[in-house]
């Protein structure tokens, strides 16, 4: 049974963050270097990175668990216009191909629809194929490309998607 629920204490942020860590470490390799892996989780993807998205930025996470066990993430924003913002959809490489990215989508759309949203929108490595694929297969299409510099000497080479409601 898959369940996805809004994390509401700092251990289950904590939990999310240690796997955050892993996936980031399978999901990326190959597509960006070792450093930028480091440095993005340190910087989007840690503990203390996603404090203070939930205190200062509007954003909430919500855990993905298969059987009681914690298998994904979701980090969201809703923005002040009629957008939502995808910013992490998160699955682990042992439950994928089950439908379970599925569910994550729709359980996105549901909350900016409860949030009065128009559509969801997200960034997407350009060279993430897989995970490009899932979402023009569920509906998103791609708006623009862009180009993000985000410290250290690296970027973030993304396609902006959109889905609307």
């Amino acid at each position: 049974m898959i369940s996805i629920e809004k994390i509401k204490t700092e251990d289950e942020l904590r939990e999310i963050a240690v796997l955050a860590e892993e996936i980031w470490h399978e999901c990326f390799v190959g597509i960006i270097s070792a450093g930028q892996i480091e440095y993005m989780v340190e910087k989007f993807q840690s503990f203390g990175a996603m404090k203070n998205q939930t205190e200062t930025q509007d954003y909430y996470y919500m855990s993905v668990r298969l059987d009681g066990n914690l298998c994904g993430y979701i980090g969201v924003k809703p923005e002040i216009d009629d957008r939502f913002f995808l910013s992490k959809l998160y699955l682990h490489k042992s439950v994928r191909g089950r439908g379970i990215a599925s569910v994550m989508l729709a359980k996105v759309f549901e909350e900016a629809r409860n949030a009065g949203k128009k559509s969801v929108y997200l960034t997407v490595n350009k060279y993430n194929v897989h995970a490009v694929e899932v979402y023009k297969k569920t509906g998103f299409v791609t708006t623009d490309s862009v180009v993000t510099d985000i410290g250290n000497g690296f970027v973030m080479d993304d396609y902006i998607m959109e889905y609307k409601l």
